[in-house]
Parts: structure tokens; sequence; C-alpha cells
């Protein structure tokens, strides 16, 4: 099932225990993650797992969860993920840059590159991407990948991490 993605400048492949380093140095990032749900990860004991998790998905036959590490000329810049419903009608997008990288599009390539991978290959027919309505930059990515804004509701942060806020969902349909 695992297939590596690769775009004009970008290579996508499976996160391994190998970033778990890189992986930390974004996810633990509190401007990075401020308006992600369940970001920042407090510890690298935290990120371990996550990447564990995500590295058991990859074994499975059929995946629900796909979870890519974003490599800009072999070094590990984010994430990209795919989360896909049981019944694989559609499937969520979701994606992390460091902040080193941002300003550059890498957040809206790769996150093209899953979506062609999700909609042509494993022919998902609705993605969908939230976002809080303060998140600008995340909005602006939705958009490039051709997006529409569908709703405008609550968004509640577990455990009180930021103030309730709202947030934007989008969706891409496929066309067939």
């Amino acid at each position: 099932m695992y297939r590596q993605i690769t775009t004009r400048r970008l290579t996508l492949r499976q996160l391994t225990s190998a970033d778990l380093q890189s992986t930390h140095a974004y996810a633990a990032d509190k401007e990075i993650t401020q308006y992600m749900m369940f970001l920042p990860k407090h510890s690298i004991e935290e990120t371990r797992q996550f990447i564990l998790g995500a590295e058991a998905e990859w074994q499975k036959e059929t995946p629900d969860f796909l979870e890519y590490a974003v490599c800009l000329d072999g070094i590990h810049i984010g994430g990209v993920s795919l989360y896909i419903s049981e019944d694989r009608s559609d499937g969520e997008l979701g994606w992390i840059i460091n902040k080193q990288y941002w300003g550059h599009g890498y957040a809206a390539e790769a996150a093209q590159g899953l979506a062609d991978y999700a909609i042509k290959q494993l022919r998902i027919p609705r993605l969908i991407a939230h976002c809080d309505v303060k998140n600008a930059a995340s909005r602006r990515v939705m958009e490039k990948l051709g997006m529409t804004l569908v709703s405008v509701s609550e968004r509640v942060y577990p455990n009180g991490k930021a103030p309730d806020s709202e947030e934007y969902m989008y969706e891409l349909r496929a066309h067939n």
C-alpha cells in the first residue's frame, strides 16, 4: 500500500522512527502548533508514540491514516497526513511545516501531492480540511488546493489549550 509521492520540489515518504528528532522539532513548537487541535507534543515520548502509531498504521493492508514526512532535498521539514473514513468515502487532509521553511509554498505543494494521490490512486471522492478561523496560512493552503468553504462552526480546543474559537471546514470533490 505504501507509496512515496514526489512533487516538483518535495518528496513525501513514510514517517518513521528515524524522524523522531525532526518531527519533535515542529510538533513541540508552540508557535507552529498554536492553531492545531492535538498539538503541541509536550515530550519526546509523546512524539515517539505518535510515530509508532503512524508506523503501525502503514503496516495494515488498508491503512486508515497515512502520515508522510515532507522532505526537501533529503531534509525532513514537515508532515502531511490523510485520515480516511471507515467507508472510504472521504478523507481529511492535514499538514505542518517547520517554521524555518514557512513562506515558500511547501505546505500547499505537499498537500496537493497527497490530495492528488488520494483522489487518483486511492479513489477517495471527497477530501476535507479544517482550520481555526485565525489560521490564515492554512486557509490559503486550502484555497490553493481548490477546496471550497462549506462551513464555519464552533472550535473547542481539548484541555483548554487555547480559547474556544470558530473553525472553517473546506472540501474538495473528485470530478468523475
